[in-house]
């Protein structure tokens, strides 16, 4: 098997995943995932796809994560897995779907427009 490239992105941040055939062996950014993830909730959420499809420990993930915040990059991670493992197999498809796993979360922080204060605040007005 070759090795399978999948993208997923969260508000600002985008992860590149690279999956080959091993031993689990998950590696973010050059380090561990426990040592790049280190609360139990994000590393949860990176290995959510991998358990669903009782993919745990099959597969060597080499990820490359940037922008955002920690919490984004790992929804994004999250997200290319779940793209890799429909790719892999179309069954896995029907397991990952009703989870939200292969929905793109669209929602981004909103620009702050000229003449405004912020995105939405405006600068109040005044009669005379």
């Amino acid at each position: 098997m070759e090795t399978i490239h999948k993208i997923g992105r969260r508000k600002t941040a985008v992860a590149r995943v690279y999956l080959s055939e091993g031993s689990g062996n998950i590696i973010v950014n050059k380090k561990e995932l426990n040592d790049y993830f280190t609360t139990g909730t994000l590393q949860y959420k990176v290995n959510q796809p991998l358990m669903l499809t009782g993919n745990e420990g099959n597969f060597d993930l080499k990820v490359s994560v940037l922008g955002g915040g920690i919490t984004g990059q790992a929804e994004a991670v999250r997200l290319a897995i779940s793209r890799a493992m429909c790719e892999l197999d179309a069954e896995n498809r029907l397991t990952l779907k009703p989870e939200g796993l292969l929905t793109r979360d669209p929602r981004m922080v909103e620009r702050k427009k000229f003449g405004q204060k912020k995105a939405r605040k405006k600068f109040q007005f005044s009669k005379r």
